[in-house]
């Protein structure tokens, strides 16, 4: 599976499979979105002032156990000597029809490649394998004993390519257990794409009855890449009861995320599936199925945490080059923003995020992987590191990043980013900023709300002299303001306060921005932008 570039402001200098070498991505600047992507220092009132905080790296509060599997310093598994397994990645757990912590693996490599990248079909390539751990307690690792394997010392390809059809891959992207049956959600890949991107013929459904040994994919149990279906071509499976929830996004790495449940006994019905819509939970609503989370979101995983009490995602955001944490009080959300905690400035090339399903304490265990080197290295995250918060706004004090990093999960219209300790935040380091000089500049951003629901936007503002047509507000991402308030000279921060209903398209795009004064240039700057639910 091809990796997320290894920063935010990322090049198309598009190699192998769509993808980029580290080298390269990290040496350029591009687009995110179809939006340019501002540098930091012009922003401030101050441009080209040197810079006299100092900035340092910030620490993200995920850390390495040990190698899950691939060839690294720290492997305790051995995949490779064991079971041919040299170089692959994703690693989705769930606990098994047989009480194990069962681990998918996707694109596979033997002998004859090294373990950079996805390696030649001829390196002993096998679309997907399936492993299997049974300790308890991963703090020092968690332990393959098993993989299923088509003869001694080799793991077999579990799920069979799609022989009628144009197909690339075929990739497990969530797995889940009910009774004596265990289910693989899975991505047939059509062809690889951009960075990011990569296009699907179908995302389906596979059981085993047979713990994993074998599997069948039933045709009348696939999502389509086109209408609503397109929502479900990657997934997270989570259980609560008897209720199966099942948390979709498009194919690639930049949708929102849509969500759909079903009783764990009718998992291979369709027509048993019911969709999250305006309206709530809908029978065969799945073209009206609303975002949950707003994206970019890659891979997934989701879980119910019996410590925090919450609903716990771990996704990639491609827009952060980042891993984050989300929580919320239900499937539905409204979920939080999310926070960093495992950046590709430390692991180049990270993605897929999979959570071990043991993971309902005060430690998260999961998988993460890496294009370079192409392994899945297991990762321990305490809850104890992160303060859970309510808000639904991405990264709202512009301080959830890495020195350097672009302005994302902020998007930008004309000119506008962040600045970094440069001594004009609100609170905190850091601060947004916006300049007006030929038209309209602003910061935007996509925030997943329950329709119909009422809010309390929040945030803190000062602006120069000249400004006279400062706003600030939510709209729909489609066009059309929902609320807002104009402002004008803010001599010192003050507190600007946007009360709206949200509408029934569940994303609501939160803005600030301005026009130029008559004088010319003006300047805005924002800063912890938090979003309340009322009543």
């Amino acid at each position: 599976m091809p990796p997320r570039p290894d920063s935010p402001r990322i090049p198309p200098a598009i190699g192998r499979r769509g993808v980029l070498s580290g080298a390269a991505a990290l040496a350029a600047s591009a687009a995110f979105g179809g939006v340019a992507v501002a540098a930091t220092a012009a922003g401030s009132p101050t441009a080209g002032r040197p810079t006299t905080a100092t900035q340092t790296a910030r620490s993200f509060p995920a850390r390495p156990v040990a190698l899950l599997a691939g060839q690294g310093a720290d492997d305790i598994n051995r995949t490779a000597d064991r079971f041919a397994v040299h170089a692959t990645d994703l690693g989705t757990m769930w606990r098994d029809s047989r009480g194990r912590v069962a681990i998918a693996f996707g694109d596979t490599y033997g002998v004859g490649w090294g373990g950079n990248g996805a390696g030649p079909h001829t390196a002993d390539w096998r679309c997907n394998v399936l492993a299997y751990a049974v300790n308890t307690d991963p703090v020092d690792g968690l332990r393959i004993e098993s993989m299923v394997t088509d003869r001694p010392g080799h793991a077999a390809q579990i799920l069979a390519r799609d022989t009628s059809l144009p197909e690339e891959t075929v990739i497990p992207t969530a797995g889940i257990a009910v009774g004596s049956r265990d289910y693989l959600h899975y991505m047939s890949v059509r062809h690889w794409g951009a960075p990011g991107t990569w296009v699907t013929n179908y995302a389906g459904l596979a059981y085993s009855d047979d713990g994993g040994r074998s599997w069948i994919k039933p045709v009348n149990n696939r999502w389509s890449p086109v209408g609503g279906g397109a929502r479900f071509q990657l997934a997270a499976l989570a259980a609560r009861d008897e209720t199966v929830y099942l948390f979709g996004t498009p194919q690639g790495r930049f949708g929102d995320v849509a969500l759909a449940r079903v009783d764990g006994a009718r998992m291979l019905d369709p027509a048993a599936y019911e969709y999250w819509t305006a309206a709530g939970w809908a029978r065969a609503g799945i073209d009206r199925a609303i975002p949950i989370m707003a994206g970019p979101v890659g891979e997934l995983s989701v879980l119910y945490n019996d410590h925090l009490r919450r609903w716990v995602a771990l996704t990639l955001d491609e827009s952060r080059a980042a891993i984050v944490l989300r929580t919320a009080q239900t499937p539905m959300g409204p979920w939080t923003g999310g926070r960093i905690i495992a950046h590709g400035r430390d692991y180049g090339g990270l993605y897929a995020p999979f959570l071990h399903p043991g993971s309902t304490g005060r430690d998260l265990y999961f998988a993460l992987s890496q294009w370079t080197p192409y392994h899945v290295r297991l990762m321990t995250l305490s809850l104890a590191d992160l303060p859970i918060e309510d808000n639904p706004v991405q990264d709202g004090g512009f301080e959830d990043r890495p020195a350097g990093a672009g302005v994302g999960p902020w998007r930008v219209n004309g000119r506008a980013g962040v600045d970094q300790g440069l001594g004009f935040a609100h609170s905190g380091a850091n601060n947004g900023w916006i300049r007006a000089d030929t038209g309209w500049s602003d910061l935007f951003q996509n925030v997943a709300l329950r329709p119909g629901a009422s809010y309390r936007l929040q945030a803190w503002v000062r602006s120069a002299p000249a400004t006279d047509g400062g706003y600030f507000g939510v709209r729909r991402p489609g066009g059309g303001t929902i609320a807002e308030t104009r402002f004008g000279h803010l001599a010192d921060y003050t507190r600007l306060t946007v009360d709206f209903t949200s509408g029934p398209e569940g994303i609501t795009e939160v803005f600030c921005g301005g026009w130029p004064a008559e004088a010319g240039e003006v300047w805005i700057q924002l800063d912890d932008v938090v979003i309340s639910q009322l009543g």
